[in-house]
This record gives C-alpha cells, structure tokens and sequence, in this order.
C-alpha cells in the first residue's frame, strides 16, 4: 500500500511539473481550441486555449508505468498499448483540428476503424489468455458468466463504447478528469483487492501481473489529479481527445483484466448516461424531428438550464462517488 501511494504521489507531481514546461510550449505553437458554433455561447470564450493537454499525465502515466515495473509485465503492456493507441487516434484527430482551425478532426468512420481493429487485437488477447478467457464477473451475485465465442465481439463493443462515452464526457471544464480520477480510484481498490485474492490462492502469474499493474493504475490516478490542477475552471489547457480516448482506453484495458467489463455501467455510470444521451438526441431527431435535451450530452442540457458549469461538474462528480460506491458493495 505505501508503494501504491508513493506512486500516485510521483504521478501527481510529474503531471504538474508536464504541465509547467508543455503549456508554454503548446501556447507558442498555437495548438489551439476551436469551439464549436453551435455549442453553448459560454464556450466561445474558451477558444484558444491550448489543447492536447492529455500529454500532461500520458508522458507520466507510461514512463512511471515502464521504468517502475521490474516483475511479469504482461498486464502492464496490455495497459499501457491501449491507452497509447487510443491516444493516438486522438492525437490524429486533434492535430487534424488544430493544423485545419477547425473543431472537428478526424471523420467518424476514420475513428471507428482505428478504435475497432484496436478492440478487436485487445479481445482476442484476453480470451485467448488462460488467465482471462471468456468469463466475466457478475456485479452483485458473485458469479461468473462464460461468454464463449461471443466474448470478443462483447468486449469489442463494451472497449468502443467505454472509449467513445469518455470522450464525450471531455466536455466541460475539470469534467472528464474529475470523473476518471473517482473512476480510476476505485478500479484501484478492486485491483487490490483481486492482487490480494491471487497473492492468497496462490497463482503466481497473476499475483505478480496483478501487483505490476497496480502501478499503472496508481499513476493513472495521480495523473488525472495533477491534470485537475489545469483543467479545473477556468481551465488553463484541454486534455482533447489525445487525453479523454486514452483514458477510455485504460479503463476499458483495466475492466477487461479484471474480468469486470459489465461493471463499467455502474462504475463508469455517468459515462453511459453521456452517450445514451448523445443517441437519444440523436435518434429522436432523426425520427420525430423533435430534440429531447436542449443540447447532447446531457452536461450541455444542464448547462443550458442555467446550471453553472462547475456545478454540474460536481453534481456529476458526486453521482459517480455513489455509484462507484455501490459497485464496491459487491466485493
């Protein structure tokens, strides 16, 4: 436990310290927010405000992740190849929208296609590991289900959705941080207890890969807390969607290795509604010709209400305290 903390601490401080040296340096190449028209009129103001802010806690996040791993390591690669593949998606995506001034990147059908053979490669790693398989664990009744064959395009849609509902969460100032660090928290607290578990039954592979990727995510959150420090309101930098897809990566990477991934709608619950509210706007427009929100996501919706933007941060921060606690009942 004092390792795990000591780690978080070292993550904590190395994202400040990205964020001193990368700020100035993204500011002088005007990598830039563009907001979008028709989004909140609030948000107008926010345009130029340096983006791709995810390299604060990523650079961290992968360097504490390799140099601070001496064990089996499997985990720990598994991890960390998500979130840099997700990350580079968005990368591409915000280096298009910086470089073309506009708010917009990547086409949706480039991103699908990246984050699909990324999903697919990541399944068929876990169900073909003998540690992983096919099973999932239950929450609240302590069992497990077989998926059999049907657990990679399972999984494959549960790591595309995860991914795409957190960067739809990137959305207000402290938001997509302030939920992944609650999030990541508590993934920490289920890893522990599943190390532990191992470390008691005796199986070596994953005690020792168990207890490697406790370091990964003990730096994922310092990361998400030492990028609070810039993201809070009013926000210095933007993680982009360089930073909020390689979130979504590494915790669908985490839920994935712990066998939890049907977890994540109770765990990562906020995310969901984010997305749902997305489609449903969507759909209903496209059916009735009517919107159910003033705007999708749902945190624009609030915003829109009159609610202030860091009130609807907390209000959402607090919903997933809850909800993560009511996850870690089933323990």
């Amino acid at each position: 436990m004092k390792n795990f903390v000591l780690v978080v601490i070292l993550a904590f401080l190395a994202t400040l310290l990205m964020g001193m040296i990368l700020i100035p340096w993204l500011k002088k190449l005007k990598f830039r927010q563009t907001e979008r028209e028709d989004g909140p009129k609030s948000h107008l103001s926010k345009t130029g405000t340096p983006v791709m802010g995810g390299f604060l806690f990523l650079i961290p996040l992968i360097a504490i992740s390799l140099i601070l791993t001496r064990g089996n390591r499997d985990f720990v690669f598994f991890a960390v190849l998500s979130t840099i593949g997700f990350g580079l998606i968005g990368f591409l995506d915000d280096y298009i929208g910086v470089a073309k001034r506009r708010s917009l990147g990547l086409r949706a059908y480039q991103k699908i296609i990246g984050q699909l053979v990324l999903s697919v490669v990541m399944a068929y790693y876990a169900y073909t590991n003998e540690y992983i398989g096919s099973s999932v664990i239950l929450p609240f009744v302590d069992k497990e289900w077989d998926l059999g064959i049907f657990y990679i395009p399972v999984t494959v849609f549960i790591i595309i959705g995860t991914v795409n509902s957190v960067n739809l969460t990137d959305g207000l100032d402290g938001l997509c941080s302030g939920v992944t660090l609650i999030v990541s928290a508590t993934l920490n607290i289920i890893l522990i207890s599943v190390c532990q578990m191992a470390q008691s039954q005796n199986v070596a592979y994953l005690a020792e890969n168990y207890g490697e990727l406790l370091v990964f995510s003990a730096a994922l959150t310092g990361g998400c807390l030492g990028f609070l420090r810039y993201n809070t309101h009013p926000a210095q930098i933007f993680m982009g969607d360089t930073g909020s897809l390689a979130l979504g990566g590494a915790v669908a990477a985490l839920s994935v290795l712990l066998r939890i991934p049907l977890w994540l709608p109770v765990i990562g619950g906020i995310y969901m509604v984010e997305a749902l509210s997305d489609i449903i706007q969507v759909v209903s427009f496209k059916l009735r010709g009517k919107r159910v929100f003033k705007m999708a996501p749902l945190h624009h919706h609030f915003e829109l209400s009159g609610m202030p933007e860091t009130r609807v941060v907390a209000m959402f921060m607090i919903a997933t305290v809850i909800l993560c606690l009511i996850a870690l009942m089933s323990l």
